[in-house]
């Protein structure tokens, strides 16, 4: 026991090691979450409060439950491989698959990917002629995911105008389309599960008892059904259910875009009466100055728990702040202090460029590859989401489920087979005819059409007979010949990636089987007897017999289904991962779980960080705030700021201010590289303008920039205007001619803006 607990400090010994009550743990940056996580676990099972298969261990990505289990195994002579810790997808998967009668699935149902979602959805539209351009497939997609994550079916929604009632018709018939092909994408997941849960009072009952403690980790993230998801199995309100241990951070709540509700945490705090309330504030990354500059900003949220991140590390170097007259400049100074860290001794793999937007990244690319600095962009296709994999994949599908619309329209005419546009509208318009699916309707069509289509079907048919007895590994093989994707690449001039990503598919399926528990040989279409857990068996409503999900997956599943399974969870799991020895270029949002020695967050200007639409949003600066929050504790031992005065974005030149970050950051904690005063009209610290009085004085500089500018614009500088949303302000600087124009406004409550004059209606005073 001492063993387990001895490397904790005060903080963290305090919350492993509290009583069997819910409990909310503020857990900071670098604070050591996932070891409490784990050693909590832990401590539970060697004390003998619960066995491994009472606990529930929820986390966001299958990095951070790979890890639990992991340190798990480490700590305690156990089998981790049937404990419930994973995501909240993976998790609700695992339920659906056992319970599949119950939730009205085939066992056989396929995982849609968000691109896989995407193309289900413009298929929808185009079946039931919908304008895209008033409907577009990612606003469509947008609203169904949103409405499921407030646990919303179509028939619960009361629509505000016309458009959103189109909307909840087509959410209904997506619903419809998903239920007849078996498929189910990842909101539907949840939302399943919730329901199934909610409505089946015996299956309930017996996960509220079976999991007596649920423990979950970057609570903050949660979104309205994951909260009333985990309610409903804690038995929140009821007489029986577990006891939550819920780990997180309001100060890195980052994901409101996706529906993350920080709010849960104070909901939490509230329904549950928490009373034991625990904030780790010993920080273990960073050095002291990064840490006030991050607390002192922080601070200036008002909806937040309230913690004050510490670290024994002492203050070590001081923030440094870089003003660039252009993004060109920016650039090449990052580069000069790349070089400079990598001949001190830094590691390439240690230093990360952060950017609010992925359309900064461009710059800064070229500028790395003209430097000759290898550098590893977050963000690309992960290994699931490759076209040459999904392609494969829906081969695959159609093996496990040949009613897959989905797949068969991805595969249907790729590698090209003679099917076109025309010959997909008879058959889609025999499938509506009959009420079935595409695969299922190609005896309908006739003629030359009928006579491909009939050939693709064959093809499958021929692949499903002949790897009937095959192993999973063997199966990918002999279907990435007969499909001819292989022979396909390699008439591409630049295949052989594609092909090695292939052929990299079989090594992935015998690790899978390795790792799942599957026999060596076992054929990849049998699924096995899934065997109900020890104890009395549980009865649904009907009498039926409930099968408790406890065993993994190979228990419930084939190969097949489970590698499918698990390929849709990992193309749909957001976590980076980190690279080898290459400079490591991100968007903020993607740095989140991630730290480096030497970081620069760059673009730091009003409308870029904060985002502009941050001020269209409720709470959107706050948001802003925390991701900036979340930005500065990425960096261990060296963090720099940079912001430019003209950016190239989107081939429009901005003039920039620098962010309101600044103003918020402890003074003694920078060290600005640039100086003080300068000629700097739209950003700075501190311009020539801040100090220079306005047109009408004597000051030589002023006037020579106003005639400029009255000749330019028509406008001068110090004249007073009025805007209909800021209200009146001072013109402080100008800066083009003609309709390249842009003022600098001083509107006082409303703060510094700048304005295309072309386009901003001002009023004269």
């Amino acid at each position: 026991m001492q063993n387990l607990l001895h490397n904790l400090n005060d903080e963290q010994l305090a919350a492993v090691t509290l009583p069997s009550q819910s409990a909310l743990i503020l857990a900071g940056a670098g604070s050591g979450k996932t070891r409490v996580l784990t050693t909590r676990i832990a401590w539970l099972i060697q004390t003998g409060q619960v066995s491994p298969s009472g606990i529930l261990a929820v986390t966001f990505t299958n990095k951070a439950a790979k890890e639990m289990l992991t340190r798990l195994s480490a700590m305690l002579p156990i089998n981790t491989r049937g404990m419930w810790i994973g995501t909240f997808h993976g998790l609700c998967n695992r339920l659906l698959r056992t319970h599949h009668r119950d939730a009205a699935l085939p066992q056989t149902f396929q995982i849609l990917d968000t691109q896989d979602q995407l193309s289900a959805i413009k298929r929808l539209l185009k079946a039931n002629n919908v304008d895209d351009e008033k409907f577009p497939a990612k606003e469509v997609m947008y609203f169904i995911n949103g409405a499921k994550d407030q646990g919303l079916r179509a028939d619960k929604i009361d629509p505000y105008n016309a458009d959103e009632r189109k909307k909840v018709e087509l959410y209904q018939l997506y619903d419809d389309q998903c239920q007849r092909e078996g498929v189910v994408d990842f909101a539907e997941l949840l939302l399943r599960t919730y329901e199934l849960l909610s409505r089946n009072q015996p299956l309930r009952e017996h996960y509220q008892q079976r999991f007596q403690h649920i423990l979950v980790d970057e609570f903050q993230d949660t979104n309205d059904l994951q909260y009333k998801w985990l309610k409903l199995l804690s038995g929140h309100g009821g007489q029986q259910g577990g006891v939550l241990f819920a780990v997180g951070d309001d100060d890195q709540s980052i994901y409101a875009f996706r529906g993350a509700n920080v709010g849960n945490m104070s909901a939490f705090e509230r329904e549950f009466n928490v009373r034991n309330l625990i904030k780790l504030e010993q920080n273990y990354r960073s050095h002291g100055h990064i840490l006030d500059a991050a607390n002192v900003l922080i601070a200036n949220n008002s909806k937040r728990l309230g913690k004050n991140l510490r670290t024994d590390a002492g203050h070590g170097e001081q923030v440094r702040v870089y003003e660039a007259n252009s993004d060109l400049s920016e650039a090449a100074w990052i580069i000069e202090e790349t070089k400079n860290l990598i001949h001190d001794g830094a590691s390439r793999s240690e230093i990360a460029v952060l950017y609010r937007s992925n359309a900064q990244s461009r710059v800064i690319e070229h500028a790395l590859f003209s430097a000759g600095i290898p550098y590893h962009v977050y963000g690309g296709l992960r290994y699931f989401q490759r076209a040459e994999v999904k392609h494969a994949i829906a081969y695959l599908q159609l093996m496990d489920n040949p009613h897959n619309d989905s797949a068969f329209m991805r595969v249907v005419n790729f590698p090209a087979r003679g099917i076109g546009v025309r010959s997909i509208e008879t058959l889609q318009a025999a499938a509506d005819q009959y009420g079935i699916s595409l695969y299922a309707a190609v005896p309908y069509v006739t003629g030359k059409a009928g006579t491909s289509l009939a050939g693709f079907v064959k093809l499958v048919e021929g692949a499903r007979f002949e790897t009937q007895q095959m192993a999973l590994p063997e199966l990918v093989r002999v279907v990435l010949e007969q499909s001819t994707l292989l022979a396909h690449y390699a008439t591409e001039k630049e295949g052989a990636d594609r092909i090695e990503n292939l052929e990299q598919m079989v090594s992935a399926a015998t690790q899978f089987v390795s790792e799942e528990g599957y026999g060596q040989g076992a054929p990849a279409h049998l699924g096995p007897q899934a065997q109900a857990a020890s104890g009395d068996a549980i009865l649904n409503a009907d009498g039926v017999e409930i099968l408790d999900a406890d065993a993994p997956l190979s228990t419930v599943m084939s190969p097949l289904s489970a590698f499918l399974s698990h390929a849709s969870l990992e193309a749909g799991d957001n976590q980076a991962t980190a690279g080898q020895e290459a400079v490591q270029m991100m968007t903020v949002h993607s740095a989140k779980g991630l730290e480096f020695n030497n970081v620069f967050i760059t673009g730091l200007e009003e409308g870029l960080f904060p985002h502009e639409s941050s001020s269209r949003e409720h709470d959107g600066v706050e948001e802003e705030r925390r991701l900036m929050y979340v930005a500065i504790t990425r960096a261990r031992q060296r963090l720099y700021l940079s912001f430019a005065q003209t950016r190239m974005l989107h081939g429009q030149t901005r003039y920039n201010m620098k962010s309101r970050f600044f103003d918020e950051l402890p003074e003694d904690a920078l060290k600005w590289l640039t100086p003080k005063v300068q000629p700097n009209w739209f950003g700075g610290r501190k311009s020539a303008w801040d100090e220079a009085p306005l047109v009408g004085s004597d000051n030589a500089i002023a006037q020579k920039f106003a005639s400029k500018a009255i000749a330019g614009s028509g406008w001068r500088i110090g004249e007073s205007v009025a805007h209909a949303k800021f209200g009146e302000g001072v013109i402080v600087n100008i800066e083009g001619s003609g309709n390249n124009a842009r003022a600098q406004i001083n509107f006082g409550a409303a703060g510094m803006k700048v304005l295309d004059l072309s386009v901003a209606k001002l009023d004269r005073l």
